[in-house]
């Protein structure tokens, strides 16, 4: 990695760094690429690879509200709404 990755990173972001916050960030992304090289490294050869079983952690929404119990709440609560939808500024 060099400073100029660091430039464009930045650029990318859309963050101002200083010229010490460069080469700062440029020495701590070198130790940690050079800690995952490390990582990449190690014999995993004997480890068999098991990440368990497969199973679905969510809930059953079994105590779920009815569509549009809160909407009136909702809507009262934003500052602008236009049929019934809570209005935002266009973005894009």
């Amino acid at each position: 990695m060099t400073i100029d990755d660091v430039n464009k990173l930045a650029t990318l972001a859309r963050i101002k760094m200083s010229e010490d916050e460069k080469n700062e960030f440029l020495e701590n992304m070198e130790s940690i690429l050079g800690y995952v090289d490390i990582i990449k490294k190690a014999d995993v050869s004997g480890i068999e690879k098991d990440a368990g079983k497969i199973r679905n952690v969510m809930r059953e929404d079994a105590d779920a509200y009815d569509s549009g119990t809160f909407t009136d709440k909702i809507l009262a609560s934003v500052p602008a709404t236009q049929d019934g939808f809570v209005k935002v500024k266009k973005i894009l």
